[in-house]
Protein backbone atom coordinates (compact mmCIF):
# COMPACT_ATOMS: atom_id res chain seq x y z
CA UNK A 1 0.00 0.00 0.00
CA UNK A 2 1.52 3.31 -1.17
CA UNK A 3 2.30 5.47 1.85
CA UNK A 4 -0.27 8.88 2.31
CA UNK A 5 2.09 12.18 3.33
CA UNK A 6 1.26 11.93 6.72
CA UNK A 7 3.03 8.57 7.22
CA UNK A 8 6.39 10.84 6.83
CA UNK A 9 5.80 13.01 9.62
CA UNK A 10 7.51 16.06 9.70
CA UNK A 11 10.59 15.72 7.43
CA UNK A 12 14.36 17.84 7.78
CA UNK A 13 15.78 18.32 4.93
CA UNK A 14 19.68 18.98 5.44
CA UNK A 15 21.57 20.92 2.94
CA UNK A 16 24.34 22.94 3.33
CA UNK A 17 26.96 22.65 5.83
CA UNK A 18 31.23 23.52 5.58
CA UNK A 19 31.77 21.26 2.82
CA UNK A 20 33.75 22.87 -0.34
CA UNK A 21 30.66 21.68 -2.02
CA UNK A 22 28.50 23.74 -0.09
CA UNK A 23 26.83 25.90 -3.00
CA UNK A 24 25.69 22.50 -4.66
CA UNK A 25 23.89 21.32 -1.42
CA UNK A 26 22.06 24.55 -1.27
CA UNK A 27 21.10 23.74 -5.04
CA UNK A 28 19.68 20.08 -4.11
CA UNK A 29 18.50 20.91 -1.22
CA UNK A 30 16.33 23.49 -2.03
CA UNK A 31 15.22 20.77 -5.10
CA UNK A 32 14.47 18.63 -2.89
CA UNK A 33 12.67 20.90 -0.40
CA UNK A 34 10.18 21.95 -3.43
CA UNK A 35 9.38 18.54 -4.39
CA UNK A 36 8.77 16.93 -0.84
CA UNK A 37 6.32 20.54 -0.33
CA UNK A 38 4.64 20.05 -3.19
CA UNK A 39 3.89 16.08 -2.87
CA UNK A 40 2.38 17.34 0.23
CA UNK A 41 5.16 16.38 2.73
CA UNK A 42 5.47 18.55 5.88
CA UNK A 43 9.38 19.29 4.74
CA UNK A 44 11.74 21.98 6.20
CA UNK A 45 14.75 23.06 5.19
CA UNK A 46 17.94 22.71 7.89
CA UNK A 47 22.08 24.44 6.67
CA UNK A 48 24.16 21.86 9.24
CA UNK A 49 26.11 25.02 9.20
CA UNK A 50 24.23 27.12 11.07
CA UNK A 51 25.07 26.93 14.91
CA UNK A 52 21.22 26.39 15.57
CA UNK A 53 21.68 23.53 13.79
CA UNK A 54 21.57 20.99 16.25
CA UNK A 55 18.51 22.52 18.52
CA UNK A 56 16.56 22.90 15.56
CA UNK A 57 16.90 19.59 14.57
CA UNK A 58 16.53 17.77 18.43
CA UNK A 59 13.52 20.10 19.28
CA UNK A 60 11.94 20.33 16.18
CA UNK A 61 9.70 17.51 16.37
CA UNK A 62 11.02 15.80 12.98
CA UNK A 63 10.20 12.55 12.20
CA UNK A 64 12.73 11.84 9.63
CA UNK A 65 15.60 13.45 7.77
CA UNK A 66 16.47 13.61 4.23
CA UNK A 67 20.63 14.01 3.43
CA UNK A 68 20.85 16.56 0.88
CA UNK A 69 24.90 17.20 1.62
CA UNK A 70 27.68 17.02 -0.15
CA UNK A 71 31.20 16.38 0.77
CA UNK A 72 32.68 16.59 4.36
CA UNK A 73 30.41 16.18 7.23
CA UNK A 74 27.17 15.29 5.18
CA UNK A 75 28.52 12.41 3.14
CA UNK A 76 31.30 11.10 5.33
CA UNK A 77 28.98 9.36 8.28
CA UNK A 78 29.62 12.66 10.26
CA UNK A 79 25.82 13.16 10.10
CA UNK A 80 24.90 9.69 9.34
CA UNK A 81 26.47 8.86 13.43
CA UNK A 82 24.78 11.89 14.86
CA UNK A 83 21.38 10.95 13.24
CA UNK A 84 21.75 7.32 14.69
CA UNK A 85 23.01 8.61 18.17
CA UNK A 86 19.28 10.90 18.63
CA UNK A 87 17.62 7.87 16.85
CA UNK A 88 16.20 9.78 13.49
CA UNK A 89 15.70 7.39 10.47
CA UNK A 90 17.46 9.16 7.35
CA UNK A 91 18.25 8.28 3.50
CA UNK A 92 20.48 6.89 1.92
CA UNK A 93 23.44 4.83 3.15
CA UNK A 94 24.80 4.71 6.79
CA UNK A 95 28.06 5.57 8.72
CA UNK A 96 30.32 2.90 7.60
CA UNK A 97 29.44 2.84 4.02
CA UNK A 98 29.13 7.23 3.82
CA UNK A 99 32.63 6.92 5.58
CA UNK A 100 34.22 4.14 3.35
CA UNK A 101 33.28 5.79 0.01
CA UNK A 102 34.10 9.38 0.79
CA UNK A 103 37.23 8.23 1.47
CA UNK A 104 38.70 7.55 -1.83
CA UNK A 105 41.59 5.71 -0.33
CA UNK A 106 39.80 3.01 1.54
CA UNK A 107 37.45 2.39 -1.55
CA UNK A 108 40.02 1.46 -3.62
CA UNK A 109 41.39 -0.78 -0.99
CA UNK A 110 37.82 -2.17 -0.25
CA UNK A 111 37.44 -3.04 -4.09
CA UNK A 112 41.16 -4.10 -4.55
CA UNK A 113 40.07 -7.08 -1.72
CA UNK A 114 37.02 -7.73 -3.43
CA UNK A 115 38.43 -7.81 -7.15
CA UNK A 116 37.02 -5.33 -8.42
CA UNK A 117 38.85 -3.45 -11.48
CA UNK A 118 39.90 0.24 -10.02
CA UNK A 119 42.91 2.22 -11.30
CA UNK A 120 46.72 1.42 -9.72
CA UNK A 121 47.55 4.74 -7.48
CA UNK A 122 49.97 6.49 -4.99
CA UNK A 123 49.50 8.47 -2.03
CA UNK A 124 51.42 11.54 -1.71
CA UNK A 125 51.07 13.21 1.95
CA UNK A 126 53.78 15.64 1.61
CA UNK A 127 56.28 17.77 -0.49
CA UNK A 128 58.77 15.20 0.19
CA UNK A 129 57.07 12.09 -1.38
CA UNK A 130 56.05 14.61 -4.54
CA UNK A 131 59.95 15.26 -4.84
CA UNK A 132 60.94 11.50 -4.11
CA UNK A 133 58.34 9.22 -6.38
CA UNK A 134 57.97 11.96 -8.99
CA UNK A 135 60.64 10.62 -10.94
CA UNK A 136 59.24 7.25 -10.92
CA UNK A 137 55.27 7.61 -11.57
CA UNK A 138 53.99 6.64 -14.65
CA UNK A 139 52.39 9.43 -16.68
CA UNK A 140 49.76 10.63 -17.38
CA UNK A 141 48.38 10.65 -13.86
CA UNK A 142 45.09 12.53 -12.57
CA UNK A 143 46.01 13.65 -9.10
CA UNK A 144 42.88 14.09 -6.30
CA UNK A 145 42.21 14.96 -2.54
CA UNK A 146 41.38 11.77 -0.78
CA UNK A 147 38.19 13.11 0.43
CA UNK A 148 36.83 15.17 -2.10
CA UNK A 149 34.32 15.39 -4.46
CA UNK A 150 32.34 17.76 -7.24
CA UNK A 151 36.11 17.17 -9.07
CA UNK A 152 37.31 19.94 -6.53
CA UNK A 153 41.00 20.35 -6.53
CA UNK A 154 41.42 17.63 -9.15
CA UNK A 155 43.92 17.95 -11.96
CA UNK A 156 45.60 15.69 -15.04
CA UNK A 157 49.57 15.66 -15.08
CA UNK A 158 51.19 14.88 -17.85
CA UNK A 159 54.86 14.88 -16.52
CA UNK A 160 56.96 15.26 -13.61
CA UNK A 161 57.89 18.56 -13.86
CA UNK A 162 54.00 19.65 -13.68
CA UNK A 163 53.12 17.00 -10.13
CA UNK A 164 54.14 20.02 -7.46
CA UNK A 165 51.57 22.37 -8.80
CA UNK A 166 48.89 19.48 -8.70
CA UNK A 167 49.81 18.52 -5.98
CA UNK A 168 49.66 21.97 -4.26
CA UNK A 169 46.16 22.32 -5.66
CA UNK A 170 44.99 18.88 -4.05
CA UNK A 171 46.62 19.34 -0.76
CA UNK A 172 44.89 22.92 -0.22
CA UNK A 173 41.80 20.58 -0.21
CA UNK A 174 43.51 17.39 1.79
CA UNK A 175 46.40 16.18 4.01
CA UNK A 176 46.11 13.42 1.88
CA UNK A 177 46.79 13.26 -2.14
CA UNK A 178 46.43 10.38 -4.45
CA UNK A 179 47.97 9.88 -7.47
CA UNK A 180 45.59 7.81 -10.07
CA UNK A 181 46.86 6.12 -13.26
CA UNK A 182 44.99 8.26 -16.17
CA UNK A 183 43.04 5.67 -17.89
CA UNK A 184 41.70 6.76 -21.31
CA UNK A 185 38.54 5.90 -22.96
CA UNK A 186 34.47 6.58 -22.12
CA UNK A 187 33.25 8.20 -18.78
CA UNK A 188 29.92 6.67 -17.99
CA UNK A 189 27.64 6.73 -14.53
CA UNK A 190 25.62 4.82 -13.20
CA UNK A 191 22.73 5.52 -10.92
CA UNK A 192 21.40 3.16 -7.90
CA UNK A 193 18.16 3.28 -6.46
CA UNK A 194 17.87 0.17 -4.05
CA UNK A 195 19.12 -2.38 -6.04
CA UNK A 196 18.08 -1.49 -8.93
CA UNK A 197 20.93 0.21 -11.31
CA UNK A 198 19.38 3.11 -13.08
CA UNK A 199 20.12 3.38 -16.88
CA UNK A 200 23.91 4.11 -17.69
CA UNK A 201 24.95 7.69 -18.79
CA UNK A 202 28.10 8.24 -20.94
CA UNK A 203 29.63 11.52 -20.03
CA UNK A 204 31.66 13.90 -23.48
CA UNK A 205 32.77 17.00 -22.44
CA UNK A 206 35.76 18.91 -24.22
CA UNK A 207 37.51 19.79 -21.40
CA UNK A 208 40.45 17.35 -20.39
CA UNK A 209 37.92 15.48 -18.16
CA UNK A 210 34.68 15.86 -16.27
CA UNK A 211 35.44 18.38 -13.66
CA UNK A 212 33.55 20.73 -11.65
CA UNK A 213 33.44 23.14 -14.70
CA UNK A 214 32.10 20.80 -17.11
CA UNK A 215 30.00 18.97 -14.08
CA UNK A 216 27.74 22.47 -13.33
CA UNK A 217 28.73 25.32 -15.35
CA UNK A 218 29.56 23.95 -19.18
CA UNK A 219 27.22 24.32 -21.34
CA UNK A 220 29.31 22.18 -24.19
CA UNK A 221 28.75 18.70 -21.81
CA UNK A 222 27.13 15.68 -23.33
CA UNK A 223 24.81 13.18 -21.38
CA UNK A 224 24.25 10.50 -23.59
CA UNK A 225 20.98 7.80 -22.38
CA UNK A 226 20.58 5.95 -23.96
CA UNK A 227 24.60 5.30 -23.42
CA UNK A 228 25.58 3.98 -26.65
CA UNK A 229 27.01 0.63 -25.26
CA UNK A 230 24.91 -2.74 -26.77
CA UNK A 231 21.94 -4.09 -24.30
CA UNK A 232 23.85 -7.15 -22.90
CA UNK A 233 27.32 -5.03 -22.49
CA UNK A 234 24.90 -2.37 -20.56
CA UNK A 235 23.53 -4.96 -18.25
CA UNK A 236 26.55 -6.16 -17.29
CA UNK A 237 27.79 -2.91 -16.36
CA UNK A 238 25.08 -2.25 -14.54
CA UNK A 239 25.21 -5.70 -12.28
CA UNK A 240 29.26 -4.90 -12.02
CA UNK A 241 28.32 -1.58 -10.48
CA UNK A 242 25.81 -2.83 -8.21
CA UNK A 243 28.67 -5.08 -7.21
CA UNK A 244 31.12 -1.67 -6.40
CA UNK A 245 27.98 -0.51 -4.44
CA UNK A 246 27.43 -3.11 -2.35
CA UNK A 247 31.55 -3.63 -1.41
CA UNK A 248 31.77 -1.06 0.04
CA UNK A 249 28.50 -1.57 2.30
CA UNK A 250 26.10 1.67 0.40
CA UNK A 251 22.70 1.17 -0.11
CA UNK A 252 19.24 3.27 -0.49
CA UNK A 253 20.44 5.20 -3.39
CA UNK A 254 23.98 6.98 -4.95
CA UNK A 255 26.04 6.87 -7.84
CA UNK A 256 28.60 4.71 -9.04
CA UNK A 257 31.66 6.24 -11.55
CA UNK A 258 33.30 4.59 -13.63
CA UNK A 259 35.68 4.47 -17.37
CA UNK A 260 35.20 2.21 -20.14
CA UNK A 261 38.80 1.75 -21.37
CA UNK A 262 39.95 1.77 -25.35
CA UNK A 263 39.72 -2.68 -24.84
CA UNK A 264 36.02 -2.66 -23.37
CA UNK A 265 37.54 -3.06 -19.83
CA UNK A 266 35.64 -1.18 -16.99
CA UNK A 267 37.46 0.98 -13.85
CA UNK A 268 35.77 2.01 -11.04
CA UNK A 269 36.58 5.46 -10.13
CA UNK A 270 34.42 6.16 -6.87
CA UNK A 271 30.61 6.18 -5.35
CA UNK A 272 29.00 8.83 -4.11
CA UNK A 273 26.25 8.35 -1.77
CA UNK A 274 24.82 11.92 -1.74
CA UNK A 275 25.01 13.01 -5.62
CA UNK A 276 23.12 16.01 -6.98
CA UNK A 277 19.53 16.27 -7.06
CA UNK A 278 18.50 18.88 -9.43
CA UNK A 279 16.35 18.53 -12.12
CA UNK A 280 19.35 18.36 -14.04
CA UNK A 281 21.80 16.33 -11.92
CA UNK A 282 23.28 12.97 -13.26
CA UNK A 283 20.58 10.48 -10.98
CA UNK A 284 17.38 12.16 -11.67
CA UNK A 285 18.43 12.39 -15.42
CA UNK A 286 18.97 8.45 -15.24
CA UNK A 287 15.74 8.14 -13.52
CA UNK A 288 13.84 10.26 -15.42
CA UNK A 289 15.11 7.60 -18.61
CA UNK A 290 13.60 4.92 -16.42
CA UNK A 291 10.30 6.85 -16.21
CA UNK A 292 10.46 8.26 -13.12
CA UNK A 293 10.46 12.31 -12.59
CA UNK A 294 11.98 14.32 -10.20
CA UNK A 295 9.38 14.00 -7.05
CA UNK A 296 9.12 10.48 -7.80
CA UNK A 297 12.50 10.02 -7.39
CA UNK A 298 12.42 12.20 -4.54
CA UNK A 299 9.46 10.26 -2.79
CA UNK A 300 11.37 7.02 -3.48
CA UNK A 301 14.73 8.71 -1.63
CA UNK A 302 12.73 9.31 1.32
CA UNK A 303 11.28 5.69 1.34
CA UNK A 304 14.38 4.46 1.89
CA UNK A 305 14.45 6.36 5.95
CA UNK A 306 11.94 3.72 6.31
CA UNK A 307 13.81 0.18 7.74
CA UNK A 308 11.84 -1.86 5.56
CA UNK A 309 12.50 -0.02 2.43
CA UNK A 310 15.75 0.41 0.56
CA UNK A 311 17.53 -0.24 3.69
CA UNK A 312 19.44 -3.63 2.23
CA UNK A 313 22.68 -3.24 0.56
CA UNK A 314 22.20 -2.60 -2.85
CA UNK A 315 23.32 -6.34 -4.76
CA UNK A 316 22.74 -8.36 -1.56
CA UNK A 317 19.96 -10.37 -2.65
CA UNK A 318 21.85 -11.00 -5.87
CA UNK A 319 25.12 -12.35 -3.71
CA UNK A 320 22.48 -14.77 -1.95
CA UNK A 321 20.78 -16.38 -5.23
Amino acid sequence: MARQARDYGKVAVLLGGHSAERAVSLNSGAAVLAALQQAGIDAHALDTAQASFPARLTGGGFARAFIALHGRGGEDGVIQGMLETIGMPYTGSGVLGSALCMDKLRTKQVWQSAGIPTPAFTMLRSAGQVQAQAGALQYPLIVKPAHEGSSIGISKVDSAAALPAAWQAAAQYDSNVMAEQWISGGEYTAGILGDTPLPLIRLETPHVFYDYEAKYHADTTRYLIPCGLAQEQERALQQQALAAFAALGAHGWGRVDFMLDTQGQPWFIEVNTVPGLTDHSLVPMAARASGLDFSQLVMQILDSSFPDELRTPAGAQHARS
